[in-house]
């Protein structure tokens, strides 16, 4: 497990909504990049002191964090990030990509201009960080930001949350993925299609390139899972 930094600060003990919400923004993060691997347990004094919180607003956290999926709580209040699976990601994937199409097609039946405007802008940044299959820095923020964009104009709240929640978790596997591959050269092109289609208000055409992209990224993933690979 990666070192987290710790403060050396007095924990704080305001179990308030924003300070809550704050540790599992934190705590979300370190799991998805890796700080927190798969299994590992989650010692609640390491946690405070490496936080700066007491331990109500620390267990409020990864109780929302079990809801996500992210954490499992075990016995005796005990906490540890929920592990990876083969069929754990065959299922987020399926899921990921029924929801992900009907946000999409929705979005794109719905989307004014404002939210054409707010797509660009989410597209260009991605397109400025992604050159040679390389990841700069801030790239995952703006990947993650052009995939939720795309269905921001759906008008369902709740299958908006789905769809953040599920693209968190495939992310985690993406991520771990990444950490022993270069990335896949036909992302960008992708993001490009899929782009273009919905700019175009091609709901068929963006739903099967975006199928086609989700589809694909969980096969890589789940050859990774399913034995050693060569590096």
């Amino acid at each position: 497990m990666k070192n987290a930094p710790a403060s050396s600060a007095a924990p704080k003990t305001a179990a308030s909504p924003s300070l809550t919400a704050s540790v599992a923004i934190q705590i979300r993060a370190a799991i998805l990049d890796g700080t927190y691997p798969p299994g590992a347990r989650l010692r609640l004094d390491e946690l405070r002191r490496t936080y700066d919180v007491s331990l109500s607003p620390l267990r409020e956290a990864l109780t929302r964090l079990a809801a996500e999926d992210l954490v499992q709580i075990t016995d005796q209040r005990g906490y540890q990030v929920t592990p990876v699976s083969a069929e754990n990601l065959r299922e987020v994937t399926v899921l990921r990509t029924q929801l992900e199409t009907t946000a999409l097609q929705e979005s794109l039946r719905r989307g004014d201009d404002a939210w054409e405007d707010a797509l660009v802008a989410a597209y260009h940044r991605l397109h400025r960080l992604e050159s040679d299959g390389q990841r700069a820095e801030g790239w995952e923020k703006a990947h993650r930001a052009f995939h939720l964009t795309l269905f921001a104009a759906c008008g369902m709240p709740l299958l908006l949350r789905f769809c953040g929640s599920l693209h968190d978790l495939s992310d985690r596997y993406r991520r771990l993925f990444l950490a022993r591959h270069a990335p896949d050269a036909n992302v960008p092109a992708e993001h490009q299609a899929i782009f273009e289609a919905a700019m175009a208000r091609d709901a068929e055409r963006a739903a099967q390139i975006l199928t086609r992209h989700l589809e694909r990224t969980g096969r890589n993933i789940m050859t990774e899972l399913a034995g050693p690979a060569a590096d």
